[in-house]
């Protein structure tokens, strides 16, 4: 396993979710919240995608996104930044796994660091057979490769996509989003 012992630059990416309190809103506070990190700053984003939720279904569906950062915290710094974001937005951690939830903020990857800790593990677990969090995450970086050389392009094949909708920019003029339905076609992911 490699651990990181000094503070140097890292570039990390970052799953966020809502499907409670005005998910769109949530996603956007969360952003500006991570912008305003110390010794953080925001690469790229990635679209907003609605989700059918993992779990049960009962619930909303849910609006997710990928953030690329720069940061030279380390990962367990960073945990704690992310985590004091989803409180001031009123996160209430439940015991319900997938319950629904106003944010959920969680490290995906941090440069090529594989980490098990009891309370951070990256990758993330669940992340390479979760379309809403791979196809954004691919909208960033095309070619973005896992620690363990597998490629998002091509976990990505594997994924269920009819779950997702892209979310067009708001109109804020008439308050109102338009979606778009993605395409994958011949085993090649491809953008509009």
């Amino acid at each position: 396993m490699k651990q990181r012992t000094k503070t140097k630059i890292m570039i990390s990416y970052i799953a966020i979710g809502s499907n409670q309190d005005d998910p769109i809103k949530q996603l956007a506070l969360a952003i500006c919240a991570m912008d305003k990190i110390a010794n953080t700053s925001m690469l790229a984003q990635s679209s907003f995608y609605y989700s059918t939720p993992m779990g049960p279904q009962d619930q909303p569906d849910y609006v997710n996104a990928v953030v690329k950062i720069k940061t030279n915290l380390l990962p367990l710094k960073l945990l704690d930044k992310l985590q004091k974001i989803e409180i001031s937005q009123g996160r209430i951690r439940k015991k319900e796994r997938w319950a629904s939830r106003n944010l959920d903020l969680d490290i995906l990857l941090c440069d090529d660091l594989i980490i098990n800790h009891p309370r951070l593990t990256v990758p993330h677990y669940g992340m390479k057979v979760r379309a809403f969090v791979l196809y954004p995450l691919f909208e960033i970086d095309e070619n973005i490769k896992l620690p363990d050389g597998s490629l998002a392009s091509q976990l990505l094949t594997k994924c269920d996509l009819s779950c997702l909708t892209k979310i067009c920019p708001i109109d804020h003029v008439n308050n109102h989003t338009k979606p778009i339905t993605l395409n994958l076609s011949s085993n090649v992911i491809q953008k509009k």
